[in-house]
Parts: C-alpha cells; structure tokens; sequence
C-alpha cells in the first residue's frame, strides 16, 4: 500500500469518526493532507461521515484540481496555510458546536479565544486568535492566515468555526477534538 493510498484511507475514517461523534453535521466542514506531490481535500458539498478515498479531491503544489471530485470552496483557505505554516501536514475545518457558537460571540480576547482550562488545550492547540468574518472559500482569507498561520496552528473564523493545522493529519484530528472539548468547557 502506498502512502497516499494508507493516508486516503486514514482521511475518510477519521472523517466518519468525526461525524459519527457529532464534531460535523451534514455537508460542513472540510479535511486536507499534505502529500509529496500536493494535497488531498475533501471535495465540494461532501459528508464527512461518506466519504470515499477514491473520490477525495487531489490538487497539485499550486493548488490545481488533479484527481477525484471537484475540491471543496475552502481551497484557498488550506492552500495559504500550508505555504505560512511549512511544518502542518493536516488541516482540520469544522462548524462544530460549541467552537462555532464560540466564534459567534462578540468581545473576545482577538489574540487568544480561549483561556487554558486545561493543558491540553496549550499542548495541542496553543494560543487561538479570532479573524473576522470573511465568506467561505473567499480568496480574502489568504492575507490574515498569512499572518496568522505562521505562530498560530489555530485560528477561528468569526460567525464560522476553527481551523486546525497539525504536525500530521492525525494530529490536526486530535487538536480540533482538543478545541472542541475546551470550546464547550468554556460555556459549561
């Protein structure tokens, strides 16, 4: 088995577990993988409890459509994250419930959303700063994740949800999971 072919089938089972776990509903949110010779995204309108690895969208270094169905709108969102922060091999994108009600909220900490409840949120997420509200798959975004990405693995969108880079796919997984948790203990 290939790399790309382990990573594709990794991708869609940790896309289910997540939707199976209520992290995504529907057809929100959006995966990505860094691959040698480019980067796998979940394509458009797709579930992330369905889906396939033979259809997940391939795209080249410059972000063109390779392979599989047509690539989510959030391209450009993956894309600027992966050149301003050259360690993430993973991006996790969710709308999930209590980080997406928390980017709704207004006077937060704009440099950092969260207070540390827990250590894991510092180990695993670290500081999350907020950025306005920007339409989704917007080419608008490339210039706050300029900024942002390169000292941050985690941003919020406002009146959207997180994004979260990690060190592998797995890890971006476990960081959104982490934010998530740490969003909730937030409102409890």
């Amino acid at each position: 088995m290939t790399p790309e072919t382990k990573l594709r089938e990794q991708f869609c089972q940790w896309g289910t577990s997540m939707f199976e776990r209520g992290l995504t509903s529907g057809s929100s949110g959006n995966l990505s993988a860094r691959l040698d010779d480019g980067l796998l995204v979940t394509p458009t309108n797709s579930c992330l409890g369905f889906l396939d690895p033979a259809t997940l969208s391939k795209l080249d270094m410059k972000g063109n459509h390779v392979s599989g169905d047509r690539p989510t709108k959030e391209v450009p969102l993956h894309k600027c994250y992966y050149e301003a922060r050259p360690q993430a091999m993973g991006i996790v994108h969710l709308h999930s419930t209590y980080a997406t009600a928390l980017s709704c909220l207004k006077d937060l900490d704009s440099k950092n959303v969260l207070p540390p409840f827990t250590p894991y949120i510092l180990m695993r997420v670290g500081v999350v700063p907020i950025l306005p509200y920007m339409d989704p798959g917007s080419d608008e975004i490339v210039g706050s994740i300029q900024v942002a990405a390169p000292v941050h693995s985690a941003v919020l969108l406002a009146n959207h949800g997180p994004v979260v880079s990690g060190t592998s796919f797995e890890n971006a997984v476990f960081a959104a999971e982490e934010f998530e948790e740490a969003a909730k203990i937030y409102f409890l």
